[in-house]
């Protein structure tokens, strides 16, 4: 088979998920499925052990990827978010962002270990699963049929978006541990506000220049303008990481300062935000989906179904629960943070 026709094939048979996928979803969200299992189960559909079997087993390419739909993900919730809404939901935010990672952390790592595991993997499956996804999250919200307050939603998506330096710094400690290397409680402790503080200042640096720069320059064609945008949220997030901070903060708060600013055309660019980060979103699950190889799921099937079911109903609710009982939360708003961000 010549190059040109293996990539006709590769592209006819994505464009066909897609088109299934963005067909289907009105459907999905009647029957109450979440979309991004949808996209997941069609990945593996076409993947290597699917009827179709596209091979793919490339994961430091959809990392990259992954990285990048993330992003424009992010960019599209912060453009979405009004300013008045993360006042109000940044302090409950940030206790689930880092206390909550850490209980979930801890919670599933023993669970694990009571299951026979060693401790060292158990805290690494507890670090890797501690946190909440802000792609799923962000898809479960904005395509979903929920019907939540501003001020869950809100918390919801913020807290996905800033828990990555937690997650990561407790998997790197994991590894660690794996790897029987020493491990700095202090560093630790010290690490997770840094990359946070890192990266709001570099997203309001960037945001606000951004801002300017879209009043100051005059592009000869309207449909530069998001082109322009989404270079600045790359440009974010790769000075964030590079300066050892959060990235991914970065770009969400780049975002927050241009939705909550007077920019020309602001609503086609929020428009066209939307549909790219849908997109993204699409692109990322299904391709998460080609990865999926149902014959190395089948060993570890009951023991991951078990830490799901735990992850889900009790570490989660529980250590939402806690975290968010000095803010006064209804418990009915309670009961959905810790659902949403599972779902």
């Amino acid at each position: 088979m010549s190059e040109l026709v293996a990539t006709a094939l590769l592209l006819a048979v994505f464009g066909l998920l897609m088109a299934v996928c963005v067909v289907s979803t009105r459907t999905i969200e009647r029957l109450g499925v979440p979309v991004v299992l949808v996209f997941l189960l069609l990945g593996m559909f076409a993947g290597s052990e699917g009827p179709i079997g596209i091979a793919f087993e490339d994961y430091r390419f959809t990392f990259r990827i992954g990285t990048a739909a993330l992003i424009l993900i992010l960019l599209d919730g912060g453009l979405n978010t009004p300013l008045a809404a993360i006042r109000q939901s940044i302090r409950p935010a940030a206790v689930l962002a880092t206390a909550g990672v850490v209980g979930t952390a801890g919670l599933v790592a023993a669970f694990a270990h009571l299951l026979d595991l060693p401790w060292n993997e158990s805290l690494l499956l507890g670090a890797v699963v501690s946190s909440t996804d802000a792609a799923a999250v962000f898809a479960v919200l904005r395509g979903g049929n929920l019907r939540l307050s501003r001020r869950v939603g809100t918390t919801i998506e913020l807290e996905s978006g800033i828990n990555d330096p937690m997650a990561v710094i407790l998997t790197v400690a994991a590894t660690s541990l794996l790897g029987a290397e020493p491990v700095s409680l202090l560093g630790m402790a010290l690490g997770v506000p840094l990359q946070l503080l890192i990266g709001l200042i570099v997203g309001i640096v960037l945001g606000l220049g951004s801002r300017m720069l879209l009043h100051v320059v005059r592009l000869s064609t309207a449909g530069l303008y998001p082109v322009l945008t989404l270079a600045l949220a790359f440009i974010a997030f790769g000075l964030a990481t590079l300066a050892q901070g959060s990235g991914f903060l970065a770009v969400y708060v780049a975002g927050l300062v241009l939705g909550n600013s007077t920019i020309p055309y602001r609503s086609g660019l929020i428009r066209i935000h939307d549909a790219i980060a849908w997109l993204s979103q699409i692109s990322m699950f299904l391709m998460l989906g080609l990865l999926v190889f149902p014959s190395r799921l089948k060993p570890v099937a009951g023991l991951g179904i078990m830490l799901a079911l735990f992850l889900a109903f009790i570490a989660r609710p529980a250590v939402v629960f806690l975290c968010l009982l000095p803010f006064r939360f209804p418990l009915k708003e309670v009961a959905y943070i810790g659902w949403v961000g599972l779902r």
